[in-house]
Formats: structure tokens, C-alpha cells, sequence
């Protein structure tokens, strides 16, 4: 059978011979077509692209004549353009460049309309999408000479003049110059955090200078410190990135001072008046409010034994608890000062009349125990004097009437107990029954009388002596109450219509009912 081949071929040969013998040569009796206006000079050199003994050796060929060898890498890796389009194991170059089609045909199936610009190793994204071919495939250079780094195209956009470096990506993003997509906290060790966040990337590198910036708060806010240095450059052992007015420093925990009452509120200045590390302030109450002691040092420096952080005026000092004098009624609300006029630990006297010796109205003739009438409640407040112990006890209208009544001075000591001492001026009598009113009279009513003339004299009172009035006998002073009358013409001698004749003895004969009554003689 391939000997038969062989002479069928041989013959073909024979005939066609002089057929050829008139062309340019045998490549161009067997060319499909004419080559493209790059390739005409290969015409008569169809070997040159064509190893008919080894077609896959085809792209090789190709590879080796254009000098492709960053191309056969691509291919090799499947990166760029020609390592990610999907083609056949053989004749690839082929797929994509035709030839044969004549010296104006268009070798490349390729269009810049239909380009896929995701298969190659720049993506197109953001406003990198809307951009014309031509921005970045300059005239006369080949596609994939254009370059694929920002800065080769952006050179004269920088604004930082490449003080930056050319690794534009890093910070900006394709959407546009301004739209940063630059991650301080991963790309820098300085993470951003609190108002950081919010701040332009101007105020803290100026001038577009990122490199070698101070990471230390005073760097930035120096003109921002209202301690003026006092407190250092350590900022943030105070303040946050959140807001200055809001510190983090816990006066407990990192200065082992807790801040209570008032001390919450208070500035920091008014207590750290020097630098905050060379000159610690004292803890000491007085230390710091020495001028705000109204006490005038007398009360001591332990401050705290009465006052709290609350304010000045909460005390926290128990006078009951602490001392052996107890405050009670007025005491609780009079000022330290009225007792303690030295110093606060000088033991002062318990007793009233030490304080109140100056505003005695008895003049001190009442003696020096005031608590016997008085209280703490006030000087006329709830008195209880136990007037029934002393020589005249209280009963009667005396007991509802007030002490100035009869003791008008105030004095108490040395008064009358007489009651004419004090009714004197109401004496009805005119002082006919002399000075003991409380012989008749009692301490209920003047009206009512306690004096029984039958009992407490030897002259009973009867018969008509009954309704006489005391002048009409007692004409005189009184001198002496309990004195006997002797006989009826002490009385009645005016009234004798015998003339004396039969004695002063009337009643020998008269009764006291009526003169006119005589008794029988011998009825004695």
C-alpha cells in the first residue's frame, strides 16, 4: 500500500513539474493566501512559521520569532492576558492571529470594544472603567508596555510630591483621589481611634508630610494645654482621643487619693497648683484650705474630725458620741464658736453658768445652778422649778400666775413671802386687820374666806353678830387677831341705855339676838 502511495505521488510530481518550474517558488503554490503587510517579507519562507513535520511545534514557532518570551511565561504561569484566555492545547496564537487574509487583513480578532480588561493582570474598577484606551496605551507602544503602577500615570497629580513613595494604592482608591482607602490601624502603628477618626489627615500631617510623625499627644495639642506643661507631656494618662473635658484618670486607682463630695467637681488646678510630678500635692485637708479656715487655726489642723468633702457647712463631728457633753435643745444649733471661743481642744466647764454667767437677770443671786429651773430649750421654755420645795409653795391662783408677778427683778432671791409684800395696793382693809392676809384670806379667791371668828377667837360669833360687818367692831388696826374681848361694853357702851348703872356685863341679861330680849334673872 506505500509503495503504491508512493508511485501515485511520483507521478503527480512528474506532471506537475513544469507547472511549478514558472512560479516564484513551491511555498507559493502551496500558500492558502498572502500574508499580512508584517509578515510579506516571509512569503518564500514558509519554514520560518511552518514545521509541517511537527505542527506542535506551531506555537513555538510563533514565540520564538516575536521574541515572546515574557508571553510564554504568562502562558506557562496563567497570568496576564494570554495565560488566563481559555484556548486549545495547540495552535493557540492561531485562535487569536489569523493570517493568509491578504496584506491589509487585520491579523488580530482582538477589538478594544469587546476586550475583556478583567483577564489581565490590572482590573479596571472605579474611574479607572470610564477612562479612554488611550490615557493609559500611549500611540506607537505596545498594550502591554503600559504600566500597571499608579504613580507612572499619576506623577504629576501627586500633591505630595513624592514624599510618599510611589505606593499610591496604599492610601487612595480607584474611585477617586479623595476617597481614601488608606487603614491607619493596619498600615501604621498608630491606630486611629475616637475623634481621630473624624479629623482631615491635614492637621496632623501637614505640609502632606507622613513620615516620621510624632505619635505623642503634647506633638499635636501643645497649644491645646490649658495646665501649660504643669502636668507633663503624658497626656493620655488623663484624656482620651474621645474628648478632652472627659478624663480617664481614676484619682483612686492611679493616685491612690479617692475624690468624694465636692473634690468630684472640683479643677485639677485647684488642688495641683505646681507641676504635677515634681510637686505632689499634700493630702491633708488643711494643706490645701488653710485660707478657707474661718477658725483661724484655733480648732486645729484635722479638719475631717468634723467637716466632710460634702461642704463647709455638713458637719460629720458627733458632740454626744465624742465628748461627755451632749447637745441638746438650743446647744444643737449655736455655733462652735459661742462655746469653744479658744482652742477647739481645750476642754471647756460643763456647767451652764460658765457660758452664761454674762446674761444672768438674777445677778447671780440665784446661785449657779441653772439647770435646777432652766433647760436647754430656752430660758423661758418649758421651766420646772419645783416652787413647793421652797418656803412658799405654789397653790392656788399663784400657781397659774407668771414669776414676773412677784418677782419683778428677776432676782427670785430675797422676795417677800408676805402676802401684804405684794397685795398691798389691793388691801381693802386699809391694813385695819394688819399685814397676815392669809389669816382669812386663802390663795383660791380673795372672796373666799378660810377665817372662822368662832374658832380662832374666844368671842363666838352669833345671834346677831352674825350678819354685823368686821368695821362695826374692828374700828381700829388689828394688832393682834387672837387678843380676847373681854366683855360687850367694849362694843355697845354707846348703845347702854342704863348708863353704866349694871355693868359692862350685858350679856347677864341680854342675848346677842336683840338688846330688846332680856333673860330672866337666874337663868345664868
Amino acid at each position: 500500500m506505500h509503495r503504491h502511495f508512493q508511485l501515485v505521488f511520483g507521478c503527480m510530481l512528474l506532471f506537475l513539474f513544469p507547472l511549478v518550474c514558472t512560479a516564484d517558488s513551491i511555498e507559493s503554490f502551496f500558500s492558502p493566501g498572502e500574508l499580512s503587510n508584517a509578515h510579506k517579507s516571509f512569503d518564500e519562507q514558509c519554514d520560518s512559521c511552518h514545521d509541517t513535520a511537527n505542527k506542535g511545534r506551531q506555537d513555538k514557532l510563533c514565540l520564538d520569532c516575536h521574541d515572546h518570551q515574557n508571553i510564554a511565561k504568562d502562558i506557562q504561569r496563567h497570568e496576564g492576558f494570554h495565560g488566563r484566555i481559555k484556548i486549545r492545547a495547540q495552535d493557540t496564537c492561531k485562535q487569536c492571529h489569523r493570517e493568509h487574509l491578504g496584506r491589509d487583513a487585520k491579523i488580530s480578532v482582538l477589538t478594544t470594544s469587546s476586550f475583556d480588561h478583567g483577564n489581565t493582570d490590572f482590573k479596571l474598577k472605579g474611574n479607572h472603567l470610564i477612562l479612554n484606551c488611550q490615557a493609559c496605551h500611549k500611540k506607537n507602544t505596545k498594550y502591554r508596555e503600559a504600566p500597571s503602577d499608579c504613580y507612572s500615570c499619576h506623577k504629576k497629580q501627586d500633591i505630595h510630591t513624592g514624599k510618599l513613595g510611589r505606593k499610591c494604592q496604599t492610601c487612595h482608591v480607584e474611585s477617586g483621589w479623595k476617597q481614601s482607602g488608606f487603614d491607619h490601624d493596619k498600615g501604621t502603628d498608630f491606630p486611629l481611634r475616637g475623634k481621630h477618626k473624624e479629623i482631615n489627615c491635614q492637621l496632623c500631617h501637614m505640609n502632606n508630610k507622613f513620615e516620621n510623625t510624632p505619635k505623642k499627644c503634647v506633638s499635636c495639642h501643645s497649644l491645646n494645654d490649658v495646665h501649660g506643661r504643669r502636668y507633663g507631656t503624658k497626656c493620655h494618662t488623663c484624656h482620651t482621643e474621645n474628648d478632652w473635658k472627659k478624663s480617664k484618670f481614676d484619682h483612686a486607682r492611679d493616685a491612690k487619693y479617692r475624690l468624694i463630695g465636692k473634690h468630684r467637681t472640683t479643677n485639677c488646678d485647684n488642688c495641683h497648683t505646681g507641676n504635677l510630678y515634681k510637686q505632689k500635692p499634700k493630702t491633708t485637708c488643711y494643706s490645701c484650705h488653710r485660707n478657707d479656715d474661718e477658725h483661724k487655726g484655733k480648732n486645729g489642723k484635722k479638719c475631717h474630725e468634723c467637716h466632710t468633702p460634702q461642704g463647709w457647712g455638713k458637719y460629720q463631728f458627733s458632740h454626744d458620741k465624742k465628748t461627755d457633753f451632749p447637745l441638746t435643745g438650743k446647744h444643737k444649733s449655736v455655733g462652735c464658736e459661742s462655746c469653744h471661743r479658744g482652742s477647739v481642744t481645750k476642754k471647756l466647764p460643763k456647767d451652764c453658768y460658765s457660758c452664761h454667767k454674762n446674761g444672768d437677770p438674777h445677778k447671780d443671786k440665784m446661785g449657779k445652778k441653772c439647770n435646777q429651773c432652766h433647760n436647754t430649750h430656752g430660758w423661758r421654755e418649758k421651766l420646772f422649778f419645783e416652787h413647793d420645795i421652797s418656803r412658799f409653795p405654789l397653790i392656788g391662783i399663784h400657781a397659774v400666775t407668771a414669776c414676773e408677778e412677784c418677782h419683778i427683778d428677776q432676782t427670785y432671791k430675797g422676795t417677800h413671802i408676805q402676802c401684804i409684800k405684794c397685795h398691798k395696793s389691793r388691801d381693802e382693809h386699809k391694813g385695819r386687820f394688819g399685814d397676815d392676809c392669809g389669816y382669812c384670806h386663802n390663795p383660791n379667791s380673795w372672796k373666799t374666806w378660810l377665817f372662822d371668828h368662832s374658832k380662832q377667837t374666844t368671842f363666838k360669833l352669833d345671834g346677831a353678830h352674825t350678819d354685823v360687818k368686821c368695821y362695826s367692831c374692828h374700828r381700829s388696826r388689828v394688832k393682834n387677831v387672837k387678843r380676847s374681848i373681854s366683855n360687850c361694853g367694849s362694843c355697845h357702851s354707846g348703845d347702854d341705855i342704863h348708863q353704866g348703872g349694871f355693868g359692862r356685863q350685858c350679856d347677864q341679861c341680854h342675848t346677842t339676838d336683840d338688846f330688846r330680849e332680856v333673860k330672866m334673872p337666874g337663868a345664868f
